[in-house]
């Protein structure tokens, strides 16, 4: 498994969560970093993603509650979560896109995380 992702956990509702991602692999450059979910009986659905410059994108369930934010030189991604409801309870899985190798060319790459467990109770 390329990346490590933690910091999940049961909260009530209201409550908040921090999640981390960290490569455990050598990346080269890192264009994006997101955050996905899946509820049981649901598909994946994108949470939030933040690219090298900075922007970021938001599932509209999400807005204003959180916060993605990116270290590039340590690769690693974190996911603010606030004012959590039973409605965020889901696996979060984290995901990287760039591109990896000590020597050239540079191949590209898409990682994921295993998943980690969100659960709000009401």
């Amino acid at each position: 498994v390329q990346l490590q992702a933690s910091g999940g956990g049961l909260v009530q509702a209201g409550g908040s969560l921090r999640l981390s991602c960290a490569a455990s692999v050598y990346i080269f450059r890192v264009d994006e970093m997101g955050w996905y979910r899946q509820a049981p009986g649901k598909q994946r659905e994108l949470v939030a993603t933040i690219r090298g410059g900075g922007s970021t994108n938001y599932a509209d369930s999400v807005k204003g509650r959180f916060t993605i934010s990116g270290d590039d030189a340590e690769k690693t991604s974190y996911l603010q979560m606030n004012t959590l409801k039973p409605e965020d309870t889901a696996v979060y899985y984290c995901n990287m896109i760039g591109e990896r190798g000590r020597g050239w060319p540079k191949l590209p790459f898409n990682y994921w995380g295993r998943g980690t467990q969100v659960t709000v109770s009401s």
